[in-house]
Formats: C-alpha cells, structure tokens, sequence
C-alpha cells in the first residue's frame, strides 16, 4: 500500500498516478501512526480522486520525534570512508561490528519538490547521500530482531544531506562541532515521497537505490549489500532509546558521496534519489 501526505489529506495510491482520497479524521500520516496506524488507511472509505501530479505532497512523515542515522552501513561506502580515515593519520579501523548512528533533529525534514537551504555558516560543503529511511509504526523498546518487522509501518526515501566541514571538525575533535550538528540543518533531510507499508517487502531487503545529481549517477548499490540488515537495526536502537510510531531510521548510504570526489552541492543543483518500489526523490539546492 503506497500512501501520501498531502494538502487535501490522507492518499493512498491505487493505481499508478492517481490518489485515492481517504475519509479519515487524521490531517496526516504523522497523526495516523500515532493513532489506529497504517491499516486504517487500508479500509478507510474514499472521499474523491484526484491525479497525483495535481496535489502538494508533504513528507510522510512532517515532523519525526526522533530521527536515527546509520552510518557506514554499506560495505561500499564503509571501504572508502574508513580508507579516508586511514589518510588521515588515524590509523587502521575496521568494519563496524555494531551499527554507528547519530540522532538529529526531526525539524530538518521536508518533503519531495520543497528545497535544500544552503545555511550560511555552512554553504560550501554539503553533501547528498541517498538512502532508505524506515518508519515506525508501533512502540518498541529492546525488540529483538526475529520480531522487529512488526514495529516497522514502511519504507520511504531520504536525502541524508551533511555539511561535511562541521563533521570534519566534528571528528577531529573539535568542542565545538558536532556530526549531529553537521545533519541537522533545516531542509537537510529530505523525505519521501510516499510511505510504502512493510508488507511490500521481504527480507532480506534487496531494493536498488541510485542517486544522480543534475542526472549524472553518482550512488548505484543495492540494501542487499548492507552490513546490518534492518531487522538488526530496529532491534539494535530500541535497546538505546524507545522508538516511537513516526520515528525515522536512515539505514546508511553506499558509496559515491560527494565529499570522496569534492564534488559538494551548488545552488541550482537537482538531487534525485531513488529506490526500487517505492519512487524518487526529487529535490532543489537554493542559496540561504
């Protein structure tokens, strides 16, 4: 079931390209996951239908409580970061045998078409990674990872946009930076452009995700090629903190991030992200 936020409410999407309007006393997925959940919207009567090109789509999920960034979590990029570490005199690190994240603010998201702010303190380094972003659907608190699938409400996109000279800092030690910090900014996470609930997928999870920047590829890997599988992740951060209906996981981004080839975004540039059956994503960088 593919849904939507968007001006006119609720969607789901039951044929290609048209949205099916839903009568349902929520203004967005956000208030339906934190309510009845996503199978209301399955059975929920239809109001109206309307082209999906024809309606402002919101992220499906506006405002997260908690937004969870897995890092390294393609062998791909893994290689290439942990051999720029290397390069930089820190010596020889392994492959992370647990997943590494960072908790930024959920008021960086927006939505597929709303723009990317260059902040002013931070507008020459940032980067596109593209990844698949899994959202909440049920309270879980230390869950193990066989029953994991069942707090999982679906899958979207997300651009996890960085400025790379705060996380430099950040890792170099400086009080002042932070990785979070780097990830936070507004408009620098990108979300959707539709949630796709749990029950489309199997694991293991085997989507091909690409990213292209003003249409030239950048990012081609498939989430077959994770080291942690998304089980194994909502398993592993409900032990750290509960995760709540609406928080979103960042499951890692694959190689090809600009900062390995300094090729940073630029106002006017189009960052395009997709994944196999869920969309792409789609959108614009502009100046502060």
């Amino acid at each position: 079931m593919r849904l939507y936020s968007t001006d006119l409410g609720i969607a789901r999407e039951d044929s290609p390209g048209e949205l099916s309007l839903l009568d349902l006393p929520f203004v967005d997925l956000d208030a339906l996951l934190r309510g009845p959940g996503t199978e209301a919207a399955g059975s929920a009567p239809v109001t109206g239908r309307t082209p999906l090109d024809r309606v402002r789509l919101h992220a499906p999920v506006r405002r997260p409580g908690k937004v969870l960034i897995v890092g390294l979590n393609y062998r791909s990029h893994a290689t290439e970061a942990l051999e720029m570490i290397a390069s930089m005199g820190r010596g020889p690190i392994a492959l992370p045998e647990e997943p590494n994240f960072q908790v930024v603010a959920g008021s960086a998201v927006v939505a597929h078409g709303a723009d990317i702010v260059l902040p002013e303190v931070a507008a020459t380094q940032a980067d596109y990674e593209g990844e698949v972003a899994a959202v909440i659907g049920r309270t879980a608190t230390a869950v193990s990872p066989a029953d994991a699938g069942q707090y999982l409400a679906g899958l979207t996109i997300t651009n996890d946009v960085t400025a790379r000279d705060i996380q430099r800092r950040a890792m170099s030690g400086d009080p002042t930076a932070s990785i979070g910090v780097a990830k936070s900014f507004d408009t620098f996470k990108p979300l959707g452009p539709c949630l796709v609930t749990g029950e489309e997928f199997e694991e293991p999870l085997d989507l091909r995700l690409r990213t292209r920047v003003n249409g030239e590829p950048r990012q081609d890997d498939r989430t077959s090629s994770f080291i942690h599988r998304l089980p194994e992740l909502i398993s592993y951060l409900s032990r750290y903190q509960t995760l709540e209906p609406g928080d979103v996981i960042c499951t890692g981004s694959p190689s090809g991030a600009g900062v390995f080839s300094d090729r940073f975004l630029r106002p006017g540039d189009v960052v395009e992200v997709e994944v196999d059956g869920i969309g792409t994503l789609r959108n614009r960088v502009v100046p502060a």
